[in-house]
């Protein structure tokens, strides 16, 4: 199934049933007084975090959802039954939005643990039967309520990954080779730019311990302008925001004799221009593709590294080169984090994806 981070849709709730007018007719009652029953509530549309799904792919084919209508009241104060509630199950991550003239509005939640719901639109009320209507001046109502019509709204919806770690650079920085080498995933790959054009998700398993787990997105890559949406920048940038920590990757083919490691500072521009918080995310430093360089030339590298007070790692994922001491800096980073950012957050994640995995 595609990956798709974003979603329009309409949703609607049900219309209150009508109250009904009526009296009653016994035997011996000739005059029998108003009997009719109210209308029942219309259905409610909820929306519901789901770690069964991965995507928001089914809500481009499908734009309108509609909850069910109360059902009109009867006689002898019978009530019509309320409307059914429709649920929707979206992705853990999804962030709901009222779109007002085509523009995102306000947030109204935030899904972002399994099992989280929220009302987008209420149903409409019940009208009043004719019983609710009678005095002392008004023995005998020939009028009831309508129902009243439930709420509508058009509804934004983005996706946002949850991952313990992002991975993230310029494009055909080797972020795919490197997720391949060290998970199951199987991303594109190719040696051109923007081989990814969406996130992929991985797990890595800790050989001692397989029940220890890291979930790893990689991010497709980020261009000079990324913040203000160059080269889908904003639809890229958003995944990064959930994750606990970031593998921040420059190829050496990108690298620059006069000052190597300026790739590391254009991404980071840009994801403080997007989100300071981002600037200030924990980052691993790595300079991938070293098969491509002379020995000479990493010795020169590392040592103007510890010069600069860089912590750099010097990979090759198409060699296997150097991800030993990454991986473990990465456990070690998890580990630090893990009771900055609450697990419970990434369970849906890891849920869907071995899932994913199974089928």
């Amino acid at each position: 199934m595609r990956f798709v981070d974003e979603a329009v849709i309409t949703v609607r709730a049900g219309k209150g049933g009508r109250g009904c007018v009526s009296f009653r007719r016994e035997k011996f009652v000739p005059r029998g007084g108003p009997d009719g029953g109210d209308g029942g509530d219309g259905g409610s549309v909820l929306v519901r975090a789901s770690s069964r799904l991965h995507s928001l792919y089914d809500f481009r084919l499908k734009r309108l959802y509609e909850a069910e209508n109360g059902r009109p009241g009867e006689g002898s104060q019978c009530c019509g039954r309320k409307g059914e509630d429709l649920v929707l199950d979206l992705p853990v991550g999804t962030q709901v939005y009222a779109l007002e003239k085509g523009r995102r509005g306000v947030l109204l939640c935030d899904l972002d643990r399994e099992g989280d719901m929220a009302v987008v639109v209420r149903g409409g009320r019940g009208g009043k039967g004719n019983e609710h209507f009678k005095s002392s001046t008004l023995r005998a109502p020939r009028f009831a309520q309508p129902g009243e019509p439930g709420e509508e709204r058009t509804l934004g919806l983005e996706l946002k990954i949850l991952a313990d770690c992002g991975l993230l650079g310029l494009p055909n920085a080797g972020k795919s080779t490197f997720i391949s080498r060290i998970s199951a995933a199987r991303p594109k790959i190719a040696a051109y730019p923007f081989t990814t054009l969406e996130p992929n998700l991985g797990v890595l398993l800790e050989e001692n311990d397989p029940s220890r787990r890291m979930v790893i997105a990689d991010i497709p890559g980020l261009v000079e302008g990324a913040h203000s949406g160059c080269g889908l920048g904003h639809r890229f940038l958003r995944h990064v925001e959930r994750t606990r920590f970031l593998v921040h990757l420059l190829s050496f083919s990108d690298l620059s004799p006069e000052d190597p490691f300026a790739g590391f500072a254009l991404v980071n521009a840009e994801l403080a221009l997007f989100n300071p918080e981002l600037a200030r995310r924990r980052q691993i430093e790595v300079i991938t593709k070293t098969d491509l360089a002379d020995a000479d030339v990493l010795a020169a590298l590392r040592l103007r590294a510890r010069a600069e007070g860089r912590q750099v790692h010097f990979i090759s994922a198409l060699r296997g080169e150097g991800l030993e001491p990454l991986l473990a800096e990465m456990w070690r980073l998890q580990e630090e984090l893990a009771q900055a950012v609450p697990l419970t957050s990434f369970e849906g994640a890891l849920s869907a994806i071995g899932r994913q995995s199974q089928a």
